[in-house]
């Protein structure tokens, strides 16, 4: 309802043209990509009191151009829905898209762990690139500040050491609230382990010095969680799934998606829904 407002803060101009008669739109996906976002477009039709009756399903891969969905209604409300659906699908398709290569890397490598996207999202549009994370197959990492403690830098250079910072998180978090600590060395993170640390993030190594960093900490403490982190992209992905790193995460997959396009035409008699390129203007 939100969205809804947003583009449509006080009269739909454009609405008094089309009125209230019945009509049915066709929605076409014109790029390659990861279809998600069904529930958000279904919710924004609903909303209108419009129905969409779905061809494809939620994370199938489409190739354009192709037919995802009808859309019924008053033709004044599906063209109130219309760029705010495209919106949400174009951008959760997207993200849904480039997680399903990051998990097809994991899958063809055979490795143990967890691809997740990290809190780098964009505001008021977590939960849609959140979702799409695990459509596209890799995991979300905590959703939000109170999902799971996580002790950056900022956090221990103010309090003045690890061991301080995270027996103060347990303080606050009690038993049942995992934590985690970002750590530059080995050193730092065998300090955060010994103080009760459940993960420790890695951050900023390159795959060579992961590789010992992970297995020695492995070795002296089994039941830790290694987390490898900092500017790991779709290209370097495979140097970080060694042995011994449980999680990588990463902020490509929510900020630098490329989003899938898709239209909504009505449907008329000598109409092209798929609005092909002009080529002669004379």
């Amino acid at each position: 309802r939100a969205w809804l407002t947003e583009d449509t803060p006080s009269f739909d101009y454009g609405g008094c043209v089309v009125g209230a008669r019945r009509e049915q739109a066709v929605l076409l996906c014109k790029s390659p990509g990861v279809l998600c976002g069904r529930p958000f477009v279904d919710a924004v039709f609903s909303e209108l009191g419009c129905s969409v009756e779905w061809l494809h399903c939620e994370g199938e891969e489409l190739r354009p151009i192709c037919e995802v969905a009808r859309v019924s209604g008053p033709a004044r409300r599906l063209l109130l829905g219309e760029r705010v659906a495209l919106n949400c699908m174009a951008r959760a398709s997207g993200v849904a898209t480039a997680a399903r290569r990051l998990a097809e890397i994991k899958r063809r490598l055979g490795w143990k762990g967890q691809v997740v996207g990290t809190r780098k999202t964009t505001p008021g549009f977590r939960l849609v690139e959140k979702y799409a994370l695990l459509v596209g197959g890799i995991g979300t990492h905590r959703h939000d500040l109170s999902s799971m403690v996580m002790l950056k830098d900022n956090h221990i250079w103010s309090v003045g050491g690890i061991q301080g910072a995270v027996h103060r998180a347990r303080q606050a978090a009690g038993f049942s609230i995992k934590i985690e600590v970002e750590c530059r060395s080995v050193d730092e993170a065998r300090s955060a382990a010994q103080a009760g640390a459940d993960v420790v993030m890695l951050d900023n190594f390159t795959p060579k010095a992961l590789e010992p960093a992970s297995r020695a900490l492995k070795s002296q403490f089994p039941q830790l969680l290694v987390e490898a982190s900092g500017g790991v992209k779709e290209t370097t992905l495979p140097g970080y799934m060694i042995e011994g790193v449980d999680v990588i995460s990463m902020s490509a997959p929510t900020q630098g998606y490329k989003c899938v396009d898709f239209s909504l035409k009505v449907r008329k008699p000598g109409r092209d829904p798929r609005n092909p390129k002009v080529t002669s203007s004379l």
